[in-house]
């Protein structure tokens, strides 16, 4: 037996064939465009992880066949078969241009780039959770079927993780709640050319809202992500650290990203998305 006809090997699953670094890299990287350099390892702990640590330039883009210590927000564990979604990581430097207090539109500039994306690219609809979750309908049920993770780094930058469900069976799912964009019924599942429309949509959205100084109002960030956001027009539970919660209706998204819920004496309070533990539907 051949190491690429071992059980682990690139090849041993063929639904799931291994992405083509060469290949993205002659796509996605061009003089005086934002991706700068792309590598593809088949299996590392965390992409995050590796590209803070790593430190470099802006535009690195790091991406995993399979994570062993796959993270989202809060240091929650995020696992998949090898092969069988996207994960990777991208490095930005938004620099002086942007205030730092308006870092925080990142990872919702991350949702909406991918949503759109994948609206295009797979013909499914994904609609996003505040603050860092992608959505997708499976049998008339929203399930997570993406993750995203940004880190400030101590080099001045930030670290953006993705993590993106793709060919999961329902077999295959971390927990009940999960989904896939396979179990949404999308119409592409070819992870290069999903991969290839998120990075192109990451990086317009991304140039555009640094080129408005990280104003979330002239570069549409904020009209667009509330559009696409799900959990507008819901009565949530929002469960804080020290074990206060917080019950509202989520009537809006402010300009420093934070969820605002109107509460039932008539106040309406901003909450951040670094002080949220849970945010749950209130009858939850």
């Amino acid at each position: 037996m051949t190491s690429s006809d071992a059980p682990n090997g690139r090849w041993s699953d063929l639904d799931r064939p291994p992405l083509n670094a060469a290949a993205l890299r002659r796509a996605l990287i061009r003089p005086g465009g934002l991706w700068t350099s792309l590598d593809v390892v088949p299996r590392t702990g965390s992409t995050n992880t590796d590209l803070v640590t790593s430190g470099g330039p802006e535009g690195a883009v790091l991406i995993a066949e399979e994570q062993s210590a796959g993270r989202g927000r809060l240091d929650r564990t995020w696992s998949a078969p090898p092969r069988s979604g996207l994960f990777f990581s991208v490095r930005l430097v938004p620099g002086p241009e942007v205030p730092a207090e308006r870092w925080g539109w990142i990872p919702l500039l991350a949702g909406v780039a991918t949503a759109t994306a994948l609206s295009r690219a797979a013909g499914v609809d994904t609609a996003l959770k505040w603050p860092n979750d992608l959505l997708v309908t499976v049998d008339g049920e929203e399930r997570k079927t993406g993750g995203i993770l940004a880190e400030r780094t101590e080099e001045g930058g930030v670290v953006l993780g993705i993590g993106l469900n793709v060919s999961l069976r329902a077999d295959e799912l971390p927990v009940p709640g999960a989904g896939s964009l396979a179990l949404a019924g999308a119409k592409v599942l070819d992870r290069d050319p999903l991969l290839r429309a998120i990075l192109r949509s990451l990086a317009e959205w991304y140039e555009e809202w640094r080129a408005a100084g990280g104003d979330p109002a002239s570069s549409r960030l904020q009209e667009t992500y509330a559009a696409g956001c799900a959990t507008l027009g819901r009565t949530v539970r929002a469960e804080l650290p020290g074990g206060r919660a917080l019950v509202g209706e989520a009537v809006a998204v402010d300009g420093d990203g934070r969820l605002v819920l109107a509460t039932p004496d008539g106040v309406q309070e901003p909450v951040g998305a670094g002080d949220i533990v849970h945010l749950r539907p209130a009858e939850s």
